[in-house]
């Protein structure tokens, strides 16, 4: 709710309940509320729970009269800011002004009460009041900016390091592999060598594509080659593509599909990486010979793809920007795993380019993830 949105509360203090009536018909309008308090007692205990933009206070009360009043309110450090008009049907000699003005007022007002004066000064104060409330809804905005500034600057320069570790481990392997080739004679070794530094290479070509493909998309400038396609293709490629690492764990891989064909409308390639990427996920953050199973149900107009695993699981912490770029947890080692935290911000993307949704279901560390991929059927 916005400072504007939100009452603005005037506080009213007299000890005859027919003036506090007569001031509230007089001051009340769209936005206003007026609060009442027939005695300084009262007045302090409205001023503990409301913020009030102009104390109007009588001047003359039995008990805490409205100079005490004033003086107990400038006293207070929470309410000593709140503009005071004092009310008076008595003289306004000097004395009595400059006690009142020592004791925080702001104006005097003489009974019986000039409507159109009345409403003029508190209307100086409201907007005072909204201007302030403005200035600090502003500052809390600028900060909240500030913060998150400094925050993306943190994980900028997280990511860049992980970005320089994580390219200089193939760069360094294909370096060393080609060192190895130059002194290398026997055939069947440098074969070895060479294909140790294509998957390298690869390994390298995937990060820069995943890089890549995150600008393209903030940028717009990505653009999916729709058409009907077999959703059971879609996972076959991406078993295939995903398979290396699953089976470099031991993992065991259950996969339930409908028997018919189940067609949709969208990219075939990136649909492929969309699930070879959870799939990729899931044997990253299970632990060696753990259990993935890829099953697919029909939900009315609606297909559902689940990727679930009995691996680490996430925690509540992460559980809310697992989605985010750069967002990373620790393997089932309690190290950082290989990648750069943007699988999972991609397949977002990638879904919701697909008019589709993504959602992750787990149960908290050690209890495994289940993500879930809803995409519209083709007509």
């Amino acid at each position: 709710m916005t400072s504007t949105e939100q009452p603005i509360h005037l506080l009213l203090v007299d000890d005859l309940e027919e003036n506090l009536l007569a001031l509230e018909a007089l001051l009340k309008s769209e936005g206003v509320v007026c609060l009442k308090a027939r005695s300084g007692d009262e007045a302090l205990e409205l001023l503990l729970v409301h913020d009030v933009a102009l104390a109007l206070l009588d001047v003359q009360m039995p008990g805490m009269d409205g100079f005490q009043l004033a003086e107990f309110m400038r006293g207070n450090v929470n309410v000593r800011h709140i503009p005071i008009i004092f009310v008076t049907a008595g003289s306004a000699d000097l004395q009595r002004r400059f006690r009142g003005y020592e004791a925080g007022a702001v104006d005097f007002i003489q009974k019986p009460i000039e409507a159109d004066i009345l409403r003029s000064k508190a209307k100086v104060f409201i907007d005072l009041y909204r201007q302030r409330m403005e200035s600090l809804a502003q500052r809390d905005e600028l900060k909240a900016y500030a913060n998150a500034l400094r925050e993306a600057d943190r994980r900028k320069n997280d990511f860049i390091a992980m970005l320089g570790h994580e390219l200089r481990n193939p760069i360094m392997a294909i370096h060393a592999g080609l060192q190895l080739l130059q002194r290398q004679s026997d055939e069947e070794r440098k074969a070895v060598i060479h294909a140790r530094m294509e998957v390298q290479a690869h390994h390298l070509s995937r990060l820069i594509e995943d890089l890549l493909d995150v600008a393209r998309i903030d940028q717009g400038k990505i653009s999916l080659k729709r058409e009907r396609i077999s959703l059971q293709s879609v996972i076959d490629s991406a078993i295939d593509t995903s398979r290396p690492k699953i089976e470099a764990a031991s993992h065991e891989l259950t996969v339930s599909v409908p028997p018919e064909p189940v067609w949709l409308h969208g990219d075939f390639t990136r649909l492929s990486q969309v699930i070879s990427n959870l799939l990729a996920n899931a044997a990253k953050y299970t632990p060696c010979k753990g259990r993935i199973h890829l099953s697919v149900d029909s939900e009315e107009d609606q297909i559902r793809i689940n990727v679930a695993d009995n691996g680490i699981g996430v925690s509540p912490e992460l559980k809310g920007r697992i989605f985010e770029l750069f967002a990373q947890s620790k393997g089932p080692d309690d190290r950082s795993r290989d990648g750069l935290g943007i699988g999972l911000a991609l397949v977002k993307q990638l879904v919701e380019l697909h008019e589709g949704t993504i959602d992750l279901v787990s149960e908290g560390p050690g209890r495994g993830s289940c993500f879930t991929v809803r995409l519209p059927l083709s007509a």
